[in-house]
């Protein structure tokens, strides 16, 4: 094979290994049931926010006897073992055999929600054999508030088989994505309160380095609008000795201090002597 031959192969068999490890490291997500014009913005929402946990592994191990011990392994819109292209979003483990069984897969997927909940279900998981009838087994993770955890305490709750139709494995974890929004605790007043203070504070200081660095006033005249203030604050006294004084200056006082007619009476007396007889 000729030079130019060789490396022409060689760089097609680059493009052809960077093509296949992209697609292998592009990890596929939750398709939820039904054609993709058909899934409502409510949907599309909540897997949204599902994203942050979509990066984490749950597991769980059930003991029932000594015979029977699985783990079970989940994760949020991922495939549990993405090299196996199975779709499994929740797979079963048999401790003592090794068998895996997929209980939901995520290409078939609903989602829906309460006010502090997520329901999250996996179907078209693997057949029954004995049981349901021998349908699609089917896992649904209840996602609970829980503020502050970004997940946590992932426990299987019940597997309910002994039905004819609609068996399910029963999940629950909790997670702060399943929280509503918190509202703000700042009424409307409060806001304009805060905002009114706020422009309060800019203006002294604004008025206050604008006096002092560009006017080059000094002492009180550095307080912006010093005049009116002034003026204001007279005539605000002036209001106040008008409503709260309404007797002239020069009435008399209404108290008299015990003892004054007595004190006048005697100045009287003691200049009786003084007249001409």
């Amino acid at each position: 094979m000729s030079p130019p031959c060789h490396t022409s192969a060689l760089l097609l068999v680059f493009v052809v290994l960077a093509v296949a490890g992209a697609e292998q490291s592009e990890e596929r997500s939750c398709d939820v049931v039904g054609d993709e014009s058909s899934e409502s913005q409510m949907e599309r929402a909540l897997l949204k926010k599902l994203e942050p946990l979509s990066h984490m592994r749950f597991n769980v191990t059930v003991e029932k006897d000594k015979t029977e011990s699985y783990i079970y392994h989940f994760r949020v819109c991922r495939e549990v073992n993405s090299t196996s292209h199975d779709f499994g979003g929740l797979v079963q483990t048999d401790k003592h055999s090794g068998k895996t069984t997929v209980i939901g897969r995520i290409n078939e997927t609903q989602v829906f929600n309460g006010s502090d909940w997520i329901m999250l279900i996996y179907k078209g998981g693997d057949s029954y054999g004995r049981h349901c009838s021998g349908e699609k087994r089917r896992a649904v993770i209840m996602i609970s508030c829980k503020r502050g955890v970004t997940a946590s305490s992932f426990s299987i709750i019940s597997e309910e088989r002994e039905k004819e139709q609609e068996c399910f494995y029963l999940f629950e974890m909790d997670s702060s994505v399943a929280c509503p929004a918190e509202n703000s605790h700042l009424s409307v007043g409060s806001i304009l309160l805060i905002t009114f203070v706020s422009l309060i504070a800019v203006y002294i200081v604004g008025g206050f380095l604008y006096q002092r660095l560009v006017v080059g006033a000094k002492g009180m005249e550095q307080i912006p609008h010093f005049a009116f203030w002034q003026d204001l604050g007279n005539l605000v006294a002036d209001g106040c000795d008008f409503v709260c004084r309404s007797k002239p200056r020069n009435a008399p006082a209404a108290y008299r201090g015990v003892g004054d007619d007595q004190l006048g009476e005697e100045s009287e007396e003691r200049d009786d002597h003084l007249l001409p007889m």
